[in-house]
């Protein structure tokens, strides 16, 4: 089987028994141990779609793995397509845009595009690949200034799952350039990107830490802010429980600490303005905001930049209130012991609520605050998460709203979920275009 499918492309074909097969379909999230029955390491389109032929040749379905940081569930069956061979990376200054392989991390864009003043409206952790988090939409660090990260893709190339390549933008496959911005699944692989980077070069942004019993003020204060936030402030508050090790810094080693990240894209003076009210909420433990270099806006969220096992659960909210500050405070505060390592709350709205000119499949822009829950305890993945995760969904159902995204909403990763990330009308569309483009099924869907 892998001698007739190796003479059909140029990387790598591995069988669970070949050497090397381990660390080709090895995810990022190592919680997820994937076991498919071939991987072919792509090099180019032209073995994406051979690939894609040989399977629905032989009735395998088709998964795609770039650089596995979205793995939630594993794959154990078909034929995977790893695309982290595919790095491409060219920054255009002239034209302010940028052209990146599917197997491409969020963080070598920034890097490469900051040289020339620029910044990819990208995700808030530098080691995400640069297609997944494109197909779901995509929220960052700048999300109610710049909106989501897919409405700035001028164009993609994708493989189909009749195995052909094709160009997908505003004119050529326009039905499938709509899908693919914000869709996430069965819409074909793309193998490569285009995208629209904006002219920014520093930013006001950062962290403030609260400790303690500063916690319930700060983050009743947060609440409060974004009722009325400027559309051009992002803001996040996460609760997290910093781990007793000597990789984490020794202020934050073993405490429990509210982080308030901001972000604004504009003048020190006024970012400082901005921020007063959330600075003045309490005593600050670590003071982290200020003005940055926009290549180096990672440090805001400041996520892992190493593999690691966690499971992630997500609900999309409306506007909240004190009442709701409340529940996330006795569920999540210090005096709470959770088995989550960290719960986050995301500002959404302003460009994110705005979709873009003729449109796009991304879901979830009527969510005002976006909750994660990430855990990364394999001992308590089976039960004791799933259980406290559907506890603090019930918990917050009057607040929950009927839609999501599917970026966000983490585990459980099931048909019936995804169906309700969407209007019926877009996922009427949505099937239509995946039967058009995958008439054989042959690319695998969530079951």
């Amino acid at each position: 089987m892998t001698s007739t499918l190796s003479a059909q492309v140029t990387g790598p074909v591995l069988a669970p028994y070949d050497e090397g097969y381990a660390d080709e379909v090895a995810a990022w999230n190592t919680a997820a141990t994937h076991t498919p029955q071939l991987v072919v390491g792509a090099t180019s389109a032209e073995d994406v779609a051979a690939a894609v032929r040989y399977a629905g040749d032989h009735g395998m379905h088709v998964s795609v793995q770039g650089t596995g940081h979205g793995a939630e569930v594993p794959i154990t069956s078909g034929l995977m397509i790893n695309t982290k061979r595919l790095d491409r990376l060219t920054i255009d200054p002239q034209t302010r845009t940028a052209t990146l392989g599917a197997g491409q991390q969020w963080g070598n864009v920034v890097a490469a595009a900051a040289e020339h003043g620029l910044l990819p409206i990208a995700g808030a952790a530098s080691t995400v690949g640069v297609v997944g988090l494109l197909v779901g939409g995509g929220l960052g660090p700048l999300a109610r200034s710049h909106g989501f990260a897919s409405d700035y893709v001028e164009s993609f190339t994708v493989v189909t799952g009749a195995g052909e390549i094709v160009e997908a933008n505003h004119t050529d496959h326009p039905d499938l350039f709509w899908a693919l911005r914000g869709g996430r699944f069965g819409l074909g692989i793309v193998t490569e990107v285009r995208v629209r980077l904006v002219e920014l070069s520093t930013l006001y942004g950062g962290s403030l830490m609260f400790d303690g019993a500063d916690i319930e003020p700060a983050l009743r204060a947060w609440v409060d802010y974004i009722a009325t936030a400027d559309d051009q402030v992002s803001t996040s508050a996460a609760i997290i429980r910093m781990p007793p090790f000597e990789q984490i810094p020794e202020p934050l080693r073993g405490r429990t600490v509210l982080s308030l990240r901001f972000a604004y894209p504009g003048p020190v003076d006024r970012g400082a303005e901005l921020a007063a009210p959330l600075r003045g909420a309490a005593p600050v433990y670590l003071d982290a905001l200020g003005e940055m270099p926009a290549g180096q806006i990672a440090r805001i969220h400041n996520d892992p930049t190493e593999p690691g096992a966690s499971q992630v659960y997500g609900v999309l909210l409306g506007q909240i209130d004190q009442e709701f500050a409340t529940a996330f405070l006795s569920t999540f505060g210090p005096a709470a012991d959770p088995p989550f390592v960290s719960a986050e709350l995301r500002h959404l709205g302003g460009a994110a609520a705005r979709d873009v000119e003729g449109g796009s499949a991304v879901a979830g822009r009527a969510g005002v605050v976006a909750s994660a829950l990430v855990g990364v305890r394999p001992d308590q993945f089976e039960k004791v998460m799933p259980d406290a995760a559907f506890d603090w969904r019930q918990l917050v159902a009057p607040w929950t709203l009927p839609e999501g995204n599917p970026n966000l909403m983490g585990l459980p990763v099931t048909a019936e979920r995804l169906a309700t990330m969407w209007s019926e009308e877009a996922n009427t569309r949505l099937g239509e275009i995946r039967w058009h483009y995958d008439p054989d099924s042959v690319l695998a869907k969530p079951a």
